[in-house]
């Protein structure tokens, strides 16, 4: 666990590599959302974050965050959350109900669900279809061949306004063509956000075009060895 003013040093550090390469691009650091990834990390190790007066954050597991972050919301009514990780259609009432975004939108039937749910609460979380740039059969995404497709469908056949997409590129691959891709398809279909680059490629990220950057490591340190879990 990192001590609270290495939290906070860190936090600096990583925007102020925001504004370099938001600057390089010819663009505008407030154009860039962070959204600090706090998987894995105790409430006690985001406090220093938003101590620090940052209030967009990221949770992988819809279970974990559920355990953290209504005592935080409660504390800092302004604090917004975004669910990165895969999203089960067993689990979107409660996604629903805590995050202010879900970025991992990528098959009709979870689109269905979460539109549904979304006019029954009355919840309005902004929405972002997760596209699987590298074509991984292990990794969650719709394929980029189908994106607009997919987006069309979830605009037109169950209404949810598509605030952005979002993508995670191979670790083994150059990042910056699956960043190019994102953006060409973000470009062709309307689509505004662009959710890309974590600690390791960022920057890049920023280069071409992110409006969210996903930072965890960067920030809070290295995460815990959590044992592996099933959400029920």
């Amino acid at each position: 666990m990192a001590p609270d003013t290495d939290i906070r040093d860190n936090l600096e550090k990583v925007k102020a590599r925001i504004a370099a390469a938001a600057a390089e691009a010819g663009r505008s650091a407030a154009a860039v959302t962070l959204v600090a990834v706090a998987k894995s990390h105790p409430a006690a190790v985001i406090r220093p974050a938003l101590q620090a007066g940052h209030r967009v954050f990221g949770e992988n597991r819809v279970q974990e965050a559920e355990a953290k972050w209504p005592a935080l919301k409660a504390d800092h009514p302004d604090l917004r959350l975004h669910l990165v990780g895969g999203l089960q259609r067993n689990k979107v009432k409660r996604a629903v109900a805590l995050f202010d975004a879900i970025e991992t939108i990528d098959n009709p039937r979870l689109a269905r669900a979460v539109a549904d749910e979304m006019a029954r609460s009355g919840r309005r979380p902004q929405c972002f279809v997760q596209v699987n740039t590298g074509d991984e059969p292990q990794k969650g995404g719709v394929a980029p061949a189908d994106a607009d497709a997919f987006i069309a469908a979830c605009r037109d056949d169950f209404g949810l306004a598509i605030a952005g997409l979002m993508c995670v590129p191979p670790l083994e691959d150059e990042p910056s063509p699956h960043f190019a891709l994102l953006r060409e398809i973000a470009k062709r279909n309307g689509v505004d956000g662009l959710s890309m680059g974590m600690s390791g490629d960022f920057e890049t990220a920023i280069r071409l075009g992110a409006t969210h950057v996903r930072v965890g490591t960067a920030i809070f340190g290295e995460r815990p060895a959590v044992k592996q879990e099933t959400e029920a």
